[in-house]
């Protein structure tokens, strides 16, 4: 895999901004903390991998910072919004706008063909169909994926769904891309693909990643890469 790093200026503006994050959870009759007063600032057009071990609180900390779970304590703000300011319906639109959201597991849905899948988030913004699609469709070429346009999640193989999964993050424009092992179903040249077009998004729209992964070639060619251990971002472990 191959990809350029983004030249990140010191003057970028802080897209996302957590500070003394803390989720605990009530395990019978003792709580568990999985994260622990953790800090992280990232810039516009910075993209930053998570690396840990299995069960150390990475999927948790991506579901915070995409408002898919509320913190025990601490704040999130993204694009200068904090995000415990904002109700339920409130973070939905917040979401759609400003957040791209990569899962590890696509989340497709099923009755839907991959144009519509890739479309969906502009749709339920409000966007004529029309239009919706064709942002949609230039995605998918993007990541290789035109010529499966019309094909239901149930047709496709599993790289493909996550290519799928993907454009639809990307559809968007957002601020902020979260991604869950990203490239864990693709083959090389596929994933070789996708860090182009993330290096891309990086450069040219100012777009941020925080990246979880297990694969040290993705991690690397990031511009940071940190380690989730027991509970807190303790250091880079890799240029």
């Amino acid at each position: 895999m191959t990809a350029t790093k983004a030249a990140v200026a010191p003057e970028a503006p802080v897209m996302l901004d957590c500070q003394k994050v803390t989720r605990t959870y009530s395990e019978g009759p003792e709580d568990l903390t999985v994260l622990d007063s953790l800090s992280l600032q990232v810039r516009a057009g910075e993209r930053v991998a998570i690396v840990g071990s299995s069960g150390s609180g990475k999927t948790t900390l991506l579901n915070l910072l995409g408002g898919l779970d509320r913190p025990t304590g601490g704040r999130i703000v993204i694009a200068g919004e904090p995000l415990s300011a904002l109700n339920e319906a409130a973070l939905g639109g917040f979401r759609n706008r400003y957040i791209g959201f990569v899962y590890q597991f696509h989340h497709l849905l099923a009755e839907f063909t991959a144009l519509e899948n890739a479309a969906l988030p502009l749709i339920i913004r409000g966007q004529r169909k029309r239009d919706a699609e064709a942002r949609a469709y230039s995605l998918l070429e993007r990541v290789g994926m035109a010529a499966r346009a019309e094909h239901k999640p149930g047709e496709l193989s599993g790289g493909e769904r996550q290519r799928v999964a993907i454009a639809r993050a990307l559809v968007t424009d957002p601020s902020l891309v979260l991604m869950d092992e990203p490239t864990g179903n693709l083959d090389q040249t596929t994933a070789a693909t996708i860090l182009a077009l993330m290096d891309e998004l990086a450069r040219e729209s100012a777009c941020a990643f925080v990246i979880v992964t297990h694969d040290p070639a993705l991690a690397a060619h990031q511009d940071r890469v940190l380690k989730l251990d027991g509970g807190h971002l303790v250091a880079d472990v890799q240029d």
